[in-house]
């Protein structure tokens, strides 16, 4: 069953779903330009490894059930303490054995396209994820060392983002409008400047260049058709219940849009 949603599936960005949704689409991004790339590039998943600290991993406890365990006695809120002449009867302390140190290694997947005869990585395209855009986040000081090292080196960058909320990009033209999702393609010729895609939920996600070695012509990704194999693969619409509102919510326009089409859809 295809998506409802004509552009990007704003339920698929519930941070719960995320992980697989990223997953999904990688994979199928990888697939389409191993297809097309053949045989002069070799496209690559590789991963990046960082470890969340505590602050993250309180930020994502909405979403995530994290390796703790909490032992208490029923009603000791209310219980107060109250001393009694008969020190015989006063329990003594028993040792609690508690998580009080969290770690949590994450990785997260992004592509690479490869030249076949020197090995040497052309072209990085980042499907960025919710921690990678967390402000002040580990994930997020990560993303961006890794971003400024290809900055400073010949290879190109593509990045994806179809999460609303925080922006990767700091300075955003005005001229590109108001816009949900964005898409950035680094070329390594062209840096500072960049080629910018703001996207509106209702539109259809877009054919985006790929760009490689000079003298090849870009290569074409196909942002929508990937989405829609990804979504009818992974069978999200029988994860998803269309009759509550998206995490995150929407706007009030957009919700009024969305609330329509799925009426129409006969989802609500």
């Amino acid at each position: 069953m295809p998506s409802p949603f004509p552009g990007m599936e704003p339920y698929l960005e519930h941070p719960g779903l995320w992980p697989d949704v990223h997953h999904m689409l990688i994979s199928s991004y990888r697939e389409m330009l191993a297809a097309q790339l053949r045989p002069n590039y070799l496209v690559a998943i590789e991963e990046r490894t960082y470890i969340l600290e505590d602050s993250d991993v309180v930020a994502m406890l909405d979403v995530r059930i994290p390796d703790v365990e909490v032992s208490a006695r029923l009603g000791w809120e209310s219980a107060p303490f109250a001393p009694r002449n008969e020190e015989a009867e006063l329990a003594v302390p028993e040792p609690v054995v508690a998580t009080t140190w969290i770690e949590e290694e994450v990785r997260e997947a992004y592509l690479t396209i490869q030249d076949r005869e020197s090995n040497r990585v052309i072209t990085v395209i980042e499907l960025l994820s919710p921690a990678s855009k967390r402000p002040s986040s580990s994930g997020r000081r990560s993303y961006e060392t890794r971003r400024r090292e290809i900055y400073y080196s010949p290879t190109h960058l593509v990045e994806i983002d179809l999460l609303r909320g925080d922006r990767m990009v700091p300075r955003v033209p005005r001229k590109i409008g108001a816009h949900e999702y964005l898409v950035h393609v680094s070329r390594e010729s062209m840096r500072p400047r960049g080629e910018l895609w703001g996207i509106r939920l209702p539109q259809r996600l877009p054919v985006i260049p790929i760009p490689l070695k000079d003298g090849d012509p870009d290569g074409r990704l196909d942002l929508q058709a990937a989405l829609d194999s990804a979504y009818d693969r992974a069978q999200y619409d029988l994860r998803i219940d269309y009759r509550k509102p998206p995490r995150p919510p929407l706007d009030e326009k957009l919700d009024t849009w969305a609330d329509q089409l799925l009426r129409s859809s006969r989802l609500r």
